[in-house]
């Protein structure tokens, strides 16, 4: 792929760039920032999800698209109202064979466009496309990117390394953080240890305060450490995920496997969480309450619903025999 610098700022009147708080905002937010700081472009983001969120993303969408996806048109609409030049939209492929993502990322920018055009509402899109299947690396996608806004292949190329190098050194501490408190829990005496539960999540869903949010904080509050599968050393989580299956496509999902089995022997439970109706959790989620031994599995699929009594019950109720099997009373049953 060639790029022409100096040949397509087409971006150049671009100065406020939206982020949509949703998605692979919880994967990648850190280089997308860092990215277009880099440029010198002001970066705006919207609040954290809320109920309006869901309301007017899901006005916004068809029945269909998941619960995550309707987040993200209510994200991209606060962010049109913000007044922001252009909304950062990409569309994700994968960087492998086994290394892809929802189909959804995919399409995101064409399903942004489409659903606000529709509205009324139109909104300028700002696009990469990466598939390292087809030779689309993210190198050159993001060189591109700032090829159109403008910059130097020198500002291109310092541009795209300092997001990188944001984004791991953020990726790593927060794997050093957890491996740290995993070992800390290990030398605490057995009576004086608390239930540690994992989080295996995609993180839109485990760390948008909306969607996850109410699970963590009952955990929390019922006295429970929590541990989440993305927080894992994801290189590693990817190769271990190949232990459990050589076919299961999508890149994220391997990393939360991975992370499961890494963590197996540290963790008393596992809250398996997706958000209504998500494709490759159906096939995955249902694969590691079937061939994952060991531990419980709690399940919760979060939908669009008001009420979240429901979910503080069931975490309650998991939480109740989790303690209940630790003080050795199914044992001894």
């Amino acid at each position: 792929m060639s790029l022409e610098f100096g040949q397509r700022a087409d971006l150049v009147d671009v100065r406020r760039v939206g982020i949509p708080r949703a998605l692979l905002y919880y994967r990648y937010g850190i280089a997308w920032r860092t990215f277009f700081e880099q440029l010198g472009r002001d970066v705006v983001l919207d609040e954290p999800s809320d109920r309006g969120t869901l309301e007017v993303g899901d006005r916004l969408s068809v029945d269909e698209c998941c619960l995550a996806s309707k987040l993200f048109l209510g994200h991209v609409s606060a962010l049109i109202d913000a007044g922001v030049d252009a909304v950062f939209v990409p569309s994700l492929m994968g960087y492998g064979r086994f290394d892809t993502f929802c189909t959804k990322f995919q399409a995101l920018p064409d399903l942004a466009a489409n659903a606000f055009a529709v509205a009324g509402k139109p909104v300028r899109i700002i696009s990469l496309r990466i598939d390292e299947l087809r030779g689309e690396t993210e190198e050159a996608a993001f060189k591109g990117l700032a090829a159109r806004f403008g910059a130097s292949r020198k500002e291109a190329a310092r541009a795209y390394k300092a997001a990188r190098t944001a984004q791991r050194s953020y990726d790593e501490a927060m794997a050093r953080e957890q491996e740290k408190l995993v070992k800390s829990l290990g030398k605490l005496p057995a009576a004086e240890r608390p239930l540690t539960i994992l989080v295996a999540a995609h993180p839109y869903v485990s760390h948008d305060p909306f969607v996850g949010g109410v699970v963590e904080d009952a955990l929390r509050d019922l006295g429970a450490c929590v541990l989440f599968a993305d927080e894992t050393d994801r290189a590693r989580a990817l190769k271990r995920s190949y232990e459990f299956s050589h076919s299961i496509p999508w890149m994220v999902n391997r990393e939360l496997i991975g992370s499961i089995l890494m963590l197996h022997e540290h963790i008393d439970g596992i809250v398996l969480m997706s958000a209504y109706p998500c494709g490759p959790d159906s096939m995955a989620d249902d694969a590691i309450e079937r061939c994952i031994k060991g531990k419980p599995i709690l399940t919760l699929t979060v939908d669009a619903q008001a009420g979240t009594a429901g979910v503080e019950t069931r975490v309650e109720s998991f939480v109740d025999i989790l303690s209940y099997q630790k003080k050795g009373g199914y044992l001894n049953a």
